[in-house]
């Protein structure tokens, strides 16, 4: 059995769908398969490497720190996705660091390798451009975000944007699993303080209920309303 066939497959891959059999089983075999632990750092934003990551199993979450070491969350990264193409593209360094949320298996292929298969598949190249317009777009909503906006509120948005419709309960919004507080900090460009202070404001007013693992929304529309609503100039932690 290959090192691959133990770990895995890039069949579930996002970027690859729709590719005949042949085509990912060519690519698999020029990929190195990496298991790596809870909380492990895959990649450095500082080192030398360009390579491509695929998320075979589990998730990597991507990350940079402030000059003061507090962490920001860009995104997470999970089974089916891939990330690393900027440094890959561009060959410049890399715009940030991945971190292991939970165990995880990843396939690394190098840059010369990732672009000749883009090269050589016009659909991957179109989901390649597809996914950098949605960096793009992501990054200026952050942006405005940060520029207009209180840490409560960006808080508040955040919520939002991790809920779910819950399968279950008619109505009802859920965030599963709940990533930890510091995450959600890291995301909101805020403090863990702040967030605990807004998740038990919420649950006081039963708006939000925790349960297990999940956090649980019951009214996800006067959520949004009162995050548009509050005064930009209201007095709020950061």
């Amino acid at each position: 059995m290959t090192q691959q066939q133990a770990l895995g497959t890039l069949n579930g891959c996002e970027l690859l769908g729709g590719l005949a059999p042949e085509q990912i089983e060519a690519l698999e075999r020029r990929c190195t398969w990496r298991r790596f632990k809870n909380g492990e750092q895959v990649l450095d934003r500082n080192s030398d490497s360009r390579d491509v990551f695929f998320v075979v199993e589990g998730e990597v979450q991507i990350v940079n720190y402030s000059a003061s070491g507090r962490e920001i969350a860009y995104a997470t990264v999970k089974t089916g996705g891939y990330f690393g193409e900027l440094a890959a593209i561009d060959g410049e360094p890399r715009s940030a660091s991945a971190v292991a949320q939970g165990a995880c298996v990843l396939a690394q292929v190098s840059p010369s390798v990732f672009m000749d298969f883009v090269g050589e598949s016009p659909s991957v190249g179109q989901r390649v451009m597809k996914r950098l317009a949605r960096i793009i777009r992501t990054c200026d909503e952050r942006i405005m975000d940060l520029s207009t906006l209180g840490a409560v509120q960006r808080v508040y948005l955040e919520l939002l944007r991790l809920a779910e419709e819950d399968p279950v309960t008619q109505g009802a919004w859920v965030i599963y699993p709940m990533p930890t507080q510091s995450n959600i900090a890291a995301r909101a460009s805020t403090t863990r303080e702040t967030v605990a202070r807004v998740i038990s404001q919420l649950a006081q007013e039963e708006l939000v209920k925790k349960k297990g693992k999940s956090l649980y929304l019951w009214d996800r529309d006067a959520l949004a309303i009162r995050a548009e609503k509050m005064s930009p100039n209201e007095p709020q932690a950061r």
